[in-house]
């Protein structure tokens, strides 16, 4: 699919590739099909240059968008294999990753670098961005305009680049998940894996050539700028997607659930299809989203090894009504298990090839607690629900509860957002708490009437406390952090933490009985 682009933007080069929109109501082309040719034509004769080949591993701290892309192209072009390199990781783990990686050349954008200098007291307050010394990172070049203090610029003028014989084996990317400061988890996808990867997406959304792209990941631009369609990336504001959308009119949009959430609170209409993933998807808010407009939305169930791996629209996920949540049917070629222990594991061409230093693995591990419906014999017959995270599990009273399981069933007219947290009892054991986000306007009262129904049919998962309180999220695709969400229970005001009533009690008295 790289190289599908690759051919793709040269021909009628004059066409839009990255729109923008103004606050007057005008759509602007950012950048033309032939501008990000020429760009990725550009840096592969300045990586080339600079002595980088077939191989050789760069570092990537640059924004999602046409320079990020364009360098990907490029990496391609050269056989080389792209490290990226978020920068709200926090600055020990950004320095143990680029350690892991070892990269030969880190290519960042003034933002991020002024991030790392001058504007690092600005960073941590407005973004909780915290970037150690550029001196730090190694060997650095920018892309892109440059500022006081920026790292010499990626000379690329007059230079041109051979293109490697590699074929489509070789790493591609290596992108950062879980693990420690000491011990970073750094997943390896090939080429292959990103081609079939995108291949997928491109499978399932379908998009026409001419019409709007509103989405920001790699899996957006690479499948819609190939088939000709061009992308405008999210605004980073409820409004300003609100916005986007009401200029644009998108064939389709892809945003994580909190972008989807801000732009419903500021208004947004939505058209076409909706897809929503990187965190979990709710099907309230799937169904809003087709409320305000859309024609389709759905959730995908993906992970940094596999994307995509599953999707469930709107209509099937608000009907299911067993417990835990429905992620949908496997993705074409997607091949799905759970183990002794309930753990899913995925295998299929988009799967990463390994960890980085350790060997290839055939599955992937999801640490979901998940349960298979129908027969996985064939496409179609059999549908994934998830029970929750193994490590979020909750210990009381010897049962084991999977906070993934009953989430789903607290998500009422009124709540945005809601999770199940473990924290220490008074009698040793764990307590359970809700911690529920409100929508804006909600009314507490039916809302907290409205939960204690659904309490009750919990069974040994009943909640003992109860917190309204905006749940915290971490990371890019923020994601609900339980942790955070648990100090947050325990750091409440007593007044503010409703007790529900002698679960854990009763789950003492039967650990006394037995």
């Amino acid at each position: 699919m790289i190289d599908e682009l690759s051919a793709a933007l040269r021909r009628d080069d004059d066409r839009p590739a990255i729109l923008g929109t103004t606050r007057r109501g005008r759509t602007v082309v950012r950048i033309t099909r032939g501008d990000l040719a020429a760009m990725a034509d550009q840096y592969a004769g300045g990586l080339h240059m600079r002595g980088l080949g077939c191989g050789d591993t760069i570092g990537v701290a640059v924004r999602p968008g046409a320079r990020s892309l364009a360098i990907l192209l490029a990496a391609r072009r050269l056989g080389l294999r792209v490290a990226a390199l978020d920068p709200a990781a926090g600055p020990d783990v950004l320095l143990a990753r680029i350690a892991l990686a070892d990269p030969k050349l880190v290519l960042a954008d003034a933002a991020a670098q002024a991030a790392a200098g001058w504007a690092k007291p600005l960073a941590r307050k407005a973004a909780r961005i915290d970037l150690p010394s550029l001196d730090r990172f190694g060997p650095v070049a920018t892309v892109g305009g440059r500022l006081p203090g920026s790292a010499p610029a990626l000379r690329c003028a007059g230079a041109t680049a051979p293109v490697a014989d590699y074929g489509r084996s070789g790493d591609a990317v290596i992108v950062f998940t879980s693990g420690t400061t000491a011990e970073p988890r750094a997943v390896v996808h090939t080429w292959a894996s990103l081609h079939a990867g995108m291949r997928a997406v491109t499978d399932l959304v379908r998009p026409l050539p001419g019409a709007p792209v509103l989405g920001g990941t790699m899996f957006v631009l690479v499948p819609a700028l190939a088939a000709g369609a061009p992308v405008a990336l999210p605004a980073r504001s409820g409004q300003g997607v609100a916005r986007q959308l009401r200029q644009l009119h998108p064939q389709a949009t892809y945003l994580t659930p909190p972008a989807l959430r801000a732009a419903l609170t500021a208004g947004a209409s939505f058209t076409g299809r909706v897809w929503s993933g990187s965190a979990p998807v709710t099907a309230a808010l799937l169904t809003k989203v087709k409320q305000a407009g859309a024609t389709h939305a759905y959730g995908v169930y993906a992970l940094t090894e596999l994307f995509p791996a599953a999707v469930v629209e709107a209509a099937d996920k608000a009907g299911f009504d067993e417990p835990g949540d429905l992620i949908g049917e496997p993705v074409p070629g997607v091949g799905v298990r759970v183990d002794a222990s309930g753990q899913l594991y995925l295998t299929g061409p988009a799967a990463f090839d390994r960890y980085l230093g350790e060997p290839p693995r055939r599955w992937v591990a999801t640490g979901d607690v998940a349960r298979l419906q129908g027969s996985d014999t064939g496409p179609g017959q059999v549908r994934v629900v998830l029970a929750g995270r193994s490590k979020d599990m909750i210990l009381r009273a010897a049962e084991n509860i999977y906070p993934g399981l009953y989430e789903p069933a607290l998500h009422v007219p009124g709540v945005s957002l809601a999770v199940l947290v473990g924290g220490p009892a008074a009698d040793g054991d764990e307590r359970v708490a809700a911690v529920v986000e409100l929508e804006p306007g909600a009314n507490r009262d039916q809302v907290r009437a409205a939960l204690l129904e659904r309490f009750d049919r919990m069974g040994s998962a009943r909640p003992d406390v109860l917190l309204f309180a905006p749940v915290p999220l971490s990371g890019r695709s923020r994601k609900p952090d339980r942790q955070a969400a648990a100090r947050l229970v325990a750091a409440a005001p007593a007044q503010s933490v409703e007790t529900i009533g002698g679960t854990t009690t009763t789950a003492r008295d039967r650990r006394s009985a037995s």
